[in-house]
């Protein structure tokens, strides 16, 4: 690890005009940086404060930090055992990118003196490798396969602020919002599904204050396209293949197999489903039930929809019972395994609205509902200023009140946001007919020292 030397501050603040996800601009001297940004650490631990020397992209992954209540040092936790790991990692989509990860980080990595390292779509780390000494400094603070590196868990990284923001973004030294990882500066950027643009995880390079410019960040760029590239070229054997399914927010469901990409007709969107998430397969008589309920339907019906569909995505349907013969990756049970791991920013990225909203079937209401109360209640149980905020400017959170009172309650008490919410709160109180004042609309925040500081 290279150590920081001394040497005159140039251009410690923030420079509103270069690239805002590039920690340095060339020609700063990384020491007196590292000074500048610490000194705005220490505040804002202490007092919750952002000083002008924190560029905006990390005051805000501090911000979300603080929320989470990420102790400043903290060591990222190891969340997939050795056994659990190898069976999970091999078969995520980005295992069959490795070869193409190392030939383009790996051999930089060794030479350079620091590590390349690969996360699936919640921050845990798949694979960490580069150079053996610098291996051996990052196990001390868990930078090791296994770990969840996200912002819950492990504060302001790399990584974790490029999954959440869903950019990439260089994170230097004492930007980390925990103390034992601000030796370190690290880059990374998110890996996306090239037919779906779903995360799936992202890619990152870690190592000594030397990774302090432009080369990092455009290093890691051009490493996830190329391997959004690899992915959209591959083809999965027809006996096999990867299917995704995108049912949330959607009138009528997207499927993707082998290349093709169709739009489903509102039954065929229920069927699909019904079946992806039933994935041991469903009988004729209970597939009618879910579908018709006790309507009265003749079993050809069914049969006929069902032939049709075949018709479309060919001998992924198979029967007796019904069932998809593929490994599928839904929208639907990727948010419910979000919500279940405890990841909410993850779950609401992948939530983009009401499971096929205008669907009756009975088996799809009672699917939509349990995951629309499992979302709403991550976000208000976790009372994360940036999660209350996005869920109330959605169009299904429009007549959300309970939603609104709990955002005013973490809001700075003067700022116009605060100020719009209230008057949006008490609108839906008035149609409510509820008393127009409520303590919570009026009360100061009791938050962390974070929002506190954003007064």
């Amino acid at each position: 690890m290279r150590m920081q030397e001394a040497g005159p501050v140039v251009n410690p603040s923030v420079n509103a005009s270069v690239n805002p996800w590039l920690a340095m601009v060339p020609g700063t001297d990384p020491a007196g940086r590292s000074r500048a940004v610490r000194d705005g650490w220490e505040e804002f631990v202490a007092r919750g404060a952002i000083t002008p020397s924190v560029r905006p992209v990390v005051a805000e992954s501090w911000r979300r930090s603080a929320t989470a209540r990420v102790a400043s040092d903290v060591v990222a936790p190891i969340s997939l055992e050795p056994g659990a790991l190898e069976a999970y990692r091999s078969g995520h989509p980005l295992a069959r990118l490795l070869p193409l990860f190392r030939e383009l980080l790996g051999g930089v990595a060794q030479e350079g003196g620091h590590l390349f390292a690969v996360c699936d779509e919640l921050g845990r780390l798949l694979w960490v490798d580069g150079h053996r000494g610098e291996l051996r400094r990052a196990e001390r603070m868990n930078f090791v396969a296994g770990a969840s590196w996200d912002e819950r868990h492990a504060g302001t990284t790399a990584p974790g602020t490029a999954l959440t923001v869903g950019h990439p973004v260089q994170i230097f030294a004492t930007e980390h919002f925990s103390r034992p990882m601000q030796r370190w500066t690290c880059a990374a950027a998110p890996v996306r599904a090239p037919h779906t643009g779903r995360l799936l995880g992202a890619v990152d390079i870690t190592g000594g204050d030397h990774l302090a410019g432009p080369h990092s960040l455009a290093l890691v760029q051009a490493t996830a396209r190329a391997a959004e590239a690899e992915l959209a070229s591959q083809r999965r054997p027809a006996a096999g293949p990867d299917v995704w399914l995108s049912a949330l927010g959607r009138d009528a469901a997207g499927w993707g197999a082998q290349g093709r990409r169709l739009r489903l007709s509102r039954r065929h969107s229920e069927i699909v489903v019904l079946l992806a998430t039933h994935p041991d397969g469903l009988t004729g008589d209970r597939l009618a039930a879910l579908l018709y309920g006790e309507q009265e339907v003749d079993p050809v019906t069914l049969r006929a929809e069902l032939s049709r569909l075949r018709r479309r995505i060919g001998p992924l349907l198979g029967s007796r019972p019904y069932r998809l013969c593929a490994t599928v990756r839904c929208d639907v049970l990727m948010a419910a395994d979000e919500l279940a791991a405890g990841f909410p920013h993850a779950a609401l990225r992948t939530y983009q609205g009401p499971l096929l909203p205008l669907s009756e079937a009975p088996g799809v209401r009672r699917l939509r509902a349990v995951l629309d109360d499992r979302v709403r209640r991550a976000v208000l149980d976790g009372r994360d200023v940036e999660l209350l905020r996005h869920w109330v400017r959605t169009p299904w959170a429009e007549g959300d009140l309970e939603v609104r009172e709990a955002l005013l309650a973490v809001l700075p008490v003067r700022s116009a946001e605060r100020a719009a919410v209230a008057r949006d709160a008490q609108r839906l109180r008035a149609a409510y007919g509820l008393p127009a004042e409520h303590p919570v609309a009026l009360a100061r925040p009791t938050a962390t020292s974070a929002q506190r500081g954003a007064d």
